[in-house]
């Protein structure tokens, strides 16, 4: 088992009651899922996020912490948390990094993988 080793699970949702496609503001809220796979224990000190809408626009987000926590995570536990992004496109990518420091002083990046920030199809049925 590698010892500085965070898992990444995402769960985007579209927010239709946030949004207004009339006026191209599109909000999507994100749950992410961190888990400390590694087996030492690790504080989740910043993020750094990129976000690019259909058209090509990016913005670019950094700071400290996320939601205002900097958990630090035991082996084997979890921290979840909530948080949406507004685009101008009804689609679009997010990709990023946290930064963490093990408690022995170790720094370490945890990659969050591209995924997809969609609105629905209107009237597609179920595959």
């Amino acid at each position: 088992m590698p010892q500085h080793q965070f898992a990444v699970h995402v769960r985007p949702e579209y927010l239709p009651t946030q949004s207004s496609p009339m006026e191209d503001s599109y909000v999507f809220s994100y749950t992410i899922t961190l888990s400390n796979t590694g087996s030492v224990a690790a504080q989740l000190i910043s993020r750094h996020w990129e976000i690019e809408d259909a058209f090509g626009e990016t913005q670019v987000v950094d700071g400290l912490g996320v939601v205002g926590h900097q958990p630090l995570l035991q082996p084997g536990e979890a921290f979840q948390y909530v948080s949406s992004a507004r685009l101008h496109a009804a689609m679009g990518i997010m990709s990023g990094h946290f930064f963490c420091v093990g408690v022995d002083g170790h720094r370490f990046e945890v990659a969050v993988p591209p995924f997809a920030l969609n609105v629905p199809a209107a009237g597609r049925g179920p595959d």
